[in-house]
Formats: structure tokens, C-alpha cells, sequence
């Protein structure tokens, strides 16, 4: 098995897009409309869910009629709220067949299927053409990729000259080694954590001028460690990202605060340019 497919067997799941509309209906009522802002709690797959995406946002700054690429798009929160949010067009590349499937699903519930488009596709081997995008973004996907030059190497193919990439992306810290397992990896064996300083380096080495590169590890570390205590007071809610991998996820998004909470990974914003 190569480590590509191992990455989309760990997140694959028959059937998400179902169970989140059923979790929404019965929350909210048969009729209730499908929107952006209703799924908003169950389709951000990444660290502290759709506050992360607006943060993000804020960095891209999106504008009507661009075309964005959302590398590693998951089941297509992000791209959804984008699209809505700013009236872009955003193409999503995912690995993952379930959560492609299950975008595609969801963008059509949301009546959005005009404004948000999917592939299956990897990272390393980006299925559009060059120079055909005006902003692009990725939120804690790089982990799960070892060749991470290859990786802003094709974010930078695929940009327009002046076009701009905004990362959030999951580093190494100096707290030690990483608990497993987090949700992105059951084990270190599909973990592949840079540190900030290797991380910027290889944006460099792609081609990127930096425009602005932080470290907000303190920033989010105290919602973190909230998130953390009511997982472990209360368990998984009702309604939540559990619905998209399973209950899986309640001890996988613990450990992950706690090595954020212990130094052993650190978050990473970044915002980079592709000279021209």
C-alpha cells in the first residue's frame, strides 16, 4: 500500500454526506434550508473548524469572480464558505474518493455546485493547468506530506504570476515527540511534520517570496485547551466533524490539542507570493 492510498483509506467513510444531512434535519427540522452557515459546525475538517477558515479568509482576501484552488479541500466546507462568502469560484483538489463524493453532494445541497468544483487528485500531481488561478490556500494538509517542496512546488505551477498562497499549516514543535492518534494520523507512519524554519525554506525554494509568515501557536492555544476539556467533560456533541470519520475522532482531536498545549506541534500562518 503506498503511503497516498494509506492517507485516503485513514480518512475515507461510505455515505458522510448522508449522515451530515440527517444529523442537520434532525437538529434543525425536515425543511430547514441547507446553507453554508448551518453546515458550518459539521464540514470544516481542520483545527477549530470554521474560525480557522474565517482567519484564513482574512489573509487570502478573496475577491468576486477570482478563481481559488483549495488544496486538500476535504468535503468542501472552506470552499463552500468561501465561494458564498466572497463570490469567488474555488476548485477543490482532495485525494480522498469519499470526500470528494461527498463535496460534490453537499455542494449541490447548498446550491453551490456552480461556484464550487471537485477533483480527486493528489497535492503532487495537481489535475489543473498552469498559471490558471488567482489565490490558493490549504489548511492543515501539508502533515500528511512528505515531499513537501513537491507539494508548494505545484501550488506555485498552478498560480498566476502575482497569484498568492495562504497556509495554515501544522508544524514540529520543541515540546518532543507527537502523541498518536490525531486526525490526520494514526501513527507516524502518515505524519510528516516540518518545522516553521523548514517550512519557510521550502517556500523559498519553490519560488514564493514571503509575505508574511507567523506563528500563532499562543493565540489559539487557549481555545484549544477549552476544546480539549469539554471533549473529555462531555464527549463528542451531536452535532460535529465526528460525523465525517466516525467517533474515532473524540480521542484523535484530544491528543491533537494536547501536543499543541505541549509544544509538540506548533500552527503556522502563512501568507506567500508567486513572483510576477
Amino acid at each position: 500500500m503506498t503511503i497516498e492510498s494509506e492517507i485516503a483509506r485513514h480518512y475515507g467513510n461510505a455515505e458522510i454526506a448522508d449522515r451530515i444531512l440527517a444529523a442537520l434535519r434532525a437538529a434543525n427540522g425536515a425543511d430547514a434550508p441547507v446553507t453554508v452557515e448551518a453546515l458550518s459546525m459539521l464540514d470544516h475538517f481542520h483545527g477549530r473548524g470554521v474560525a480557522a477558515t474565517d482567519e484564513l479568509v482574512a489573509v487570502l482576501q478573496p475577491r468576486p469572480g477570482e478563481r481559488i484552488l483549495d488544496i486538500g479541500s476535504g468535503i468542501g466546507g472552506p470552499a463552500r464558505w468561501i465561494a458564498a462568502k466572497s463570490g469567488a469560484f474555488v476548485t477543490g483538489v482532495d485525494l480522498t474518493p469519499e470526500f470528494c463524493a461527498a463535496a460534490e453532494a453537499l455542494n449541490r445541497a447548498t446550491g453551490l455546485a456552480d461556484r464550487v468544483t471537485i477533483r480527486n487528485g493528489s497535492a503532487l500531481a495537481l489535475p489543473v493547468p498552469d498559471n490558471s488561478f488567482d489565490r490558493a490556500y490549504s489548511q492543515n494538509v501539508i502533515m500528511n506530506i512528505a515531499d513537501k517542496r513537491g507539494f508548494y512546488r505545484e501550488a506555485y505551477r498552478v498560480l498566476r504570476p502575482g497569484g498568492v498562497l495562504a497556509l495554515s499549516n501544522l508544524c514540529r514543535g520543541a515540546g518532543g515527540n507527537v502523541v498518536y492518534p490525531v486526525p490526520w494520523a494514526e501513527t507516524a507512519a502518515t505524519s510528516f511534520l516540518a518545522s516553521a524554519a523548514e517550512m519557510e525554506a521550502d517556500l523559498r525554494a519553490a519560488g514564493f517570496a514571503i509575505v508574511s509568515f507567523r506563528d500563532t501557536s499562543d493565540e489559539v492555544r487557549p481555545a484549544q485547551r477549552r476544546h480539549r476539556e469539554r471533549l473529555e467533560r462531555d464527549g463528542l456533541p451531536a452535532l460535529g466533524t465526528h460525523l465525517i470519520i466516525g467517533a474515532r475522532l473524540l480521542a484523535m482531536q484530544i491528543n491533537s490539542s494536547r501536543n499543541l498545549e505541549d509544544g509538540k506541534v506548533a500552527t503556522i500562518e502563512a501568507l506567500v507570493r508567486k513572483p510576477g
